[in-house]
């Protein structure tokens, strides 16, 4: 039996940055992960996503270059090459993952982790055939354990997988969730994309610039619900200007199989769509089917995320959690805090995780980023708000850059004048919204970004020229009238 001060159960975002942390306090630390490290995050979702989407951003750029003086003729796509080279952005990732846990003495395991008691795991062998649909994925355990693993406390970090959404028809070929779309081989003619949230919206974005006629059912009233208001009326403008059809206030009932997929859609106008691919973008549910859970005794909530306090303790003594698994806030960058916090706090530091001030980032065209509360959250949380709002259009660097779709919002208290949310549509947002996070962490005021001195020409003057606009004092668009 291999036995060690802390053993993470998975080699994401929030594992392997556990694991590093853990390391640099003196602990010994092992990773199990039966798949390669770095998780959900850089094997199928952040990553391979944005490697794909430069690529049709370059090939969108490339098709509109008589705008910017440059003439390109014949431009057309590989997509085999598109995804060659995600494949390779992918592979140097999660080798130089690999290569950090190595340095920094971390004993990495492949195989698959099952609970025999609390702190106890067996490491089974695992079966590299792929799933059910398309996407090279290791399946569940396969033969006998290999070895087991043994430590003093253990943090459960394995993440999520898509959910499957109770649609007859779900389950037939050509019908795909955001994993199973990487094995796509060549882009759909016609794509219906069940989901206009931020998955979604991203696959909506990339098929699109490649030619796919792609149709987007939200059940929602507008895409990117959880954003605000504003953000996703702006990004349904743009998807229908760009031919996009978005189908809001509406439901997929079923899918059937004939000379292409029907996809019969409910809601105030109902009516069927004809598609090649059918991509399922809703939801995700926790990854803990195979871990044996319920030999520990941990807690979970009626939707099976392991429920944890603010040092991300489960109920269960020196076993921790962290990540997607938590269900608190389904983001790497929330997955990695949450693995440092855990960390310190197994090597006895007096710590915890501060969920105020999450930033977000949708990779749609235009991006989509935002931090804090919206405006009507602000105000069913009983603030009294005011809105600052400043378009692209009027920022020089923007009209230079050749992207002027969008605004920022900031939405601030009436008294004090204290930055509560910062929403940004448009170039770079998710470059811009960390300025946005800062000022909230900060507890900083609209007089204060605007008092700051930004270099000019940016986009990042940007939450400078809001912050003017929202103290009535705007200086390169017109005041508002009163």
């Amino acid at each position: 039996m291999l036995e060690f001060d802390l053993l993470v159960i998975g080699g994401g975002p929030g594992g392997y940055v556990a694991a590093i942390r853990a390391a640099q306090r003196g602990l010994r630390v092992c990773v199990v992960e039966k798949e390669r490290p770095g998780g959900v995050c850089l094997n199928w979702g952040c990553i391979p996503t944005k490697a794909m989407l430069r690529s049709a951003e370059v090939f969108h750029t490339l098709t509109n270059a008589a705008e910017f003086g440059v003439l390109a003729d014949n431009v057309r796509y590989d997509f085999a090459a598109v995804r060659q080279r995600k494949d390779a952005i992918v592979k140097e990732l999660t080798d130089g993952v690999a290569g950090l846990l190595k340095a920094s003495g971390v004993t990495l395991i492949e195989g698959h982790a099952r609970f025999v008691e609390p702190t106890v795991v067996e490491v089974h062998e695992v079966d590299a055939s792929p799933i059910f649909d398309g996407g090279p994925r290791y399946a569940a355990p396969a033969g006998t354990a290999i070895r087991r693993v043994t430590a003093r406390d253990v943090i459960v970090a394995t993440g999520s997988v898509p959910a499957q959404l109770p649609i007859p028809g779900a389950g037939l070929p050509g019908v795909v969730t955001s994993d199973g779309a990487f094995g796509l081989t060549e882009v759909p003619r016609r794509l219906v994309i069940i989901g206009g949230s931020a998955v979604g919206a991203e696959w909506a974005t990339l098929f699109a610039t490649f030619g796919s006629q792609v149709t987007v059912v939200e059940m929602q009233d507008r895409l990117v619900p959880l954003e605000d208001k504003g953000i996703g009326d702006a990004l349904g403008r743009s998807f229908r200007k760009r031919g996009i059809t978005v189908l809001t206030g509406a439901t997929v009932t079923a899918i059937t199989e004939g000379d292409a997929l029907r996809v019969s859609v409910g809601g105030p106008a109902a009516h069927e769509l004809d598609a090649d691919v059918v991509l399922v973008g809703v939801g995700r549910r926790p990854n803990t089917s195979e871990l044996g859970l319920d030999v520990t005794g941990i807690d979970t909530n009626a939707s099976g995320f392991i429920e944890v306090d603010d040092r991300l303790r489960t109920s269960v003594e020196h076993v921790y959690a962290i990540g997607d698994v938590t269900g608190r806030a389904m983001l790497a960058h929330v997955a990695s805090h949450q693995g440092i916090t855990a960390a310190e706090v197994i090597a006895g530091h007096d710590t915890h995780i501060d969920y105020s001030v999450i930033p977000a980032a949708t990779f749609t065209h235009p991006e989509i980023a935002s931090v804090g509360l919206t405006e009507k959250a602000a105000r069913a949380a009983g603030h009294e708000v005011i809105t600052a709002k400043f378009p692209f259009a009027a920022l020089g660097r923007a009209k230079t850059f050749g992207e002027t779709e969008g605004f920022i919002k900031i939405v601030a208290g009436q008294s004090h004048q204290e930055v509560l949310g910062v929403h940004i549509i448009g170039p770079s947002a998710s470059d811009l919204i960390a300025e946005g996070a800062l000022a909230i962490s900060l507890e900083a005021t609209l007089d204060e970004l605007a008092d700051t001195i930004h270099a000019h020409p940016t986009l990042g003057e940007i939450g400078m020229e809001a912050a003017m606009a929202g103290l009535g004092l705007p200086v390169h668009i017109a005041p508002r009238k009163r």
